[in-house]
């Protein structure tokens, strides 16, 4: 074998993911609001890149006039980066009146006040008086004047602040008392007392570390925190379990005052932030409809008005390619163009794409759609790809913050995929959400004198139904679903008697 240098010639293929690739797989996963969001913010870099109105020569010659002015201003400002150097001697020949008014300023006009600042303004859209009354306190808000009321010092104020900062949505304070004080180095005391202060403010509850504490605040201000009380706040386990005896014993009363006891905590506010709400939740719109149509079939849509639709100004793009002047500005108007181009074919195959896996999926669960949960079947990311010939990674990116609106309601398409659960009797695999649902209606059913029914008991009932669970498998599934145990079942049924 020679050990000499050589020039050889090698012909392969490989996989090279570019930039447009990457975000091409990356529009497969945004939701239609991100996605709205990513198409405005290359509307405004992209002056080649219009909205499709669905209208022919007006649509198209007022998106001219609007492309016009962001092209020009993008093509003098790559002509501006190569002549930065005599920009700068210009900048010191401009008066810093001109510099600030701009055009304007050239002319000889005044700047115009009427339209700086609408945010202070009384009249616009929206942000005058109107929409300052209208504007709703949020929690941190609300305990922050309250706390301005408290005559606290300032470090005393400081203190004050964290631990607001520190309340959640429900009104709870979620900060280590001891490591904020640790933290801001002040004495625990110190920052105990603020803590009782503002315990004080409305609405009552709020600051409490655990549930007890936020209903004995509420219990103290009504003056009802007697010992029989306090007893109760410190076994609130045993009425979890639905232990009553327990709770007699512990609060030492007998039936008559324990009912009276708990038909006042159940008066109590356990959220007392709640009423504030948070930040105002977006509604939810389906990017696919699906809708039965003639003969049994369902008819699957994509939703028009979740869909940008773009289009690219190749009329407009000759004139400013012929105004080009520079090799930096032609370079630029190519990559506007082959950005828009790029654009446009990836939201077209998206939406192709988000239209082919939803209909494979209504597909594989017709019978959900037609009989309900019961009838979902067993699915998974690898027999949606194999059949419509996609990679699982692309279906999995295609149903993640997509929903589907059906018959039986709005869903998001991860809701069809689900485990699948032996058969006993040999047959189809059932799903994990309609054994869910069974489970359910055995217990709902209990309580139509049908018998609270174990964990086993469950087990023994769907083997019979044909479905092969075992005891832990039931167990899991009712605590996911949030179902106390039959134990705890049985005596809130006797309790209820």
């Amino acid at each position: 074998m020679a050990l000499s240098a050589r020039l050889e010639i090698r012909q392969g293929q490989g996989l090279v993911i570019t930039p447009q690739l990457q975000q091409a797989i990356k529009l497969l996963q945004l939701s239609n609001l991100e996605l709205e969001a990513y198409v405005e913010g290359e509307l405004e870099r992209n002056p080649l890149l219009a909205r499709d109105e669905g209208e022919a020569e007006p649509t198209q010659d007022a998106a001219n006039e609007v492309g016009e002015a962001r092209a020009e201003a993008a093509l003098d400002e790559v002509a501006a980066g190569a002549a930065h150097s005599d920009m700068d001697t210009a900048h010191d020949e401009v008066s810093p009146g001109e510099r600030a008014t701009g055009d304007g300023a050239e002319a000889g006009g005044a700047i115009d006040w009427s339209q700086a600042g609408k945010g202070g303004t009384f009249e616009g859209d929206g942000d005058g008086l109107d929409a300052l009354a209208a504007h709703e306190k949020t929690l941190a808000e609300f305990l922050t004047d309250q706390a301005a009321l408290l005559n606290l010092s300032a470090v005393e104020m400081a203190i004050a602040s964290v631990l607001i900062d520190g309340v959640d949505e429900g009104g709870y304070l979620r900060l280590d008392l001891a490591e904020t004080a640790q933290r801001l180095g002040c004495d625990l005391a110190l920052a105990e007392t603020v803590l009782t202060k503002l315990q004080g403010l409305e609405p009552t509850g709020v600051f409490a570390r655990d549930v007890a504490e936020c209903l004995r605040l509420q219990l103290i201000e009504r003056d009802r925190c007697d010992p029989a009380m306090s007893a109760l706040l410190d076994n609130l386990d045993l009425l979890t379990r639905r232990d009553m005896a327990g709770l007699k014993r512990a609060c030492g009363v007998d039936d008559e005052d324990l009912r009276d006891m708990l038909a006042e905590l159940r008066a109590l506010t356990p959220r007392p932030g709640a009423a504030f709400g948070g930040e105002p939740s977006q509604p939810v719109s389906p990017d696919v409809f699906v809708r039965e149509g003639p003969g049994g079939l369902w008819l699957v849509e994509l939703n028009g008005d979740t869909l940008p639709r773009l289009l690219v100004d190749q009329r407009y793009h000759a004139r400013v390619s012929g105004g080009a002047r520079s090799d930096q500005e032609k370079t630029f108007v190519a990559d506007c163009l082959a950005t828009a181009n790029w654009l446009v074919r990836s939201l077209d195959q998206r939406a192709k794409t988000i239209l082919k896996v939803s209909s494979e999926i209504v597909r594989q669960q017709d019978g959900f759609l037609a009989y309900g949960v019961e009838h979902l079947r067993p699915l998974n990311l690898k027999t949606v790809a194999e059949a419509i010939g996609m990679h699982e990674s692309t279906v999995s990116r295609v149903t993640s913050n997509k929903y589907i609106a059906t018959p039986r309601g709005l869903f998001e398409l991860k809701f069809f995929f689900t485990s699948s659960i032996a058969s006993s009797s040999g047959g189809e695999a059932h799903s994990a959400e309609s054994v869910r649902h069974k489970i359910r209606q055995l217990i709902d059913a209990e309580a139509q004198g049908a018998g609270v029914h174990s964990d086993d008991q469950i087990v023994d009932i769907l083997k019979a139904a044909g479905v092969d669970i075992a005891r832990r498998t039931v167990a899991k599934y009712r605590e996911a679903m949030r179902i106390p145990s039959s134990v705890e079942r049985r005596r809130a049924m006797k309790e209820a008697v």
